[in-house]
């Protein structure tokens, strides 16, 4: 059985996004495969999925419900996972097989993108990464710690991981894709030509905005002074994935 696990917490998505990730898995999968989704509101979530609280992590208050809850997931135990256990967030769509992550490499403690703004700097990109439960217990111990030092240092979670995990494997570069940054078409190109899908992609990340409705849609949620430069036209690939 293979295990993939989300998180969902706060209002910025809904149950719906989690049951689009959970049909999703299910097509591009060809062996057993399960999703648990760690969240503060089960409402609305598919009963396929198995929803579970939050992982417990003291940390500071005013990070409590940012990405840095996702290092709560580097605890020594999770109960009812265990060995090597793939983590994708809420905001992707899925292209792709995803049997390939579990097989990647299976030496690895952790495998994770190779962030597209940051190449060549060793950071990984937390959007889709493989990570073996209770390999690297250290990243949650000295979080819970030393946080005030550890959020002065890093400006991200993802930052911090990347910068003190022991051992780091990047995916081929052609599975993950951004659609801001590596699909969608330069300004002013991004006004008349449709963001592409290349043949080898397994999991598109919606960084930011716009979120993959909106992308879907046609439309980039953004202040009018804005509107300038940030523009996508209605992309017809995501409806045929995001569902």
């Amino acid at each position: 059985m293979q295990t993939i696990v989300c998180m969902k917490w706060g209002k910025r998505y809904p149950a719906d996004f989690a049951n689009r990730l959970h049909s999703m898995i299910k097509r591009n999968t060809a062996r057993p495969t399960r999703l648990v989704c760690y969240t503060d509101d089960m409402s609305g979530l598919d009963p396929a999925i198995e929803g579970r609280v939050l992982p417990p992590i003291v940390i500071p208050e005013r990070i409590t419900y940012k990405p840095w809850r996702k290092v709560s997931l580097w605890a020594p135990t999770l109960p009812g996972l265990e060995g090597d256990v793939l983590f994708m967030d809420l905001d992707l769509v899925v292209t792709g097989s995803l049997d390939s992550f579990f097989d990647y490499e299976p030496s690895k403690t952790f495998c994770v993108i190779e962030n597209w703004t940051q190449m060549g700097s060793g950071i990984g990109n937390t959007s889709v990464y493989r990570f073996r439960v209770g390999a690297h217990p250290y990243l949650y111990d000295n979080l819970q710690s030393d946080a005030d030092a550890i959020l002065a240092r890093f400006p991200n979670s993802q930052t911090y991981i990347s910068k003190n995990i022991k051992e780091k494997t990047f995916w081929p570069a052609e599975w993950c894709e951004s659609f801001k940054h590596t699909l969608m078409p330069r300004w002013p190109l991004n006004f008349f030509q449709t963001t592409p899908l290349p043949a080898a992609t397994k999991v598109v990340a919606f960084t930011g905005k716009p979120d993959p409705d909106e992308a879907r849609d046609g439309h980039w949620e953004a202040p009018w002074y804005k509107k300038t430069y940030k523009h996508v036209r209605p992309t017809p690939w995501i409806a045929q994935h995001w569902r």
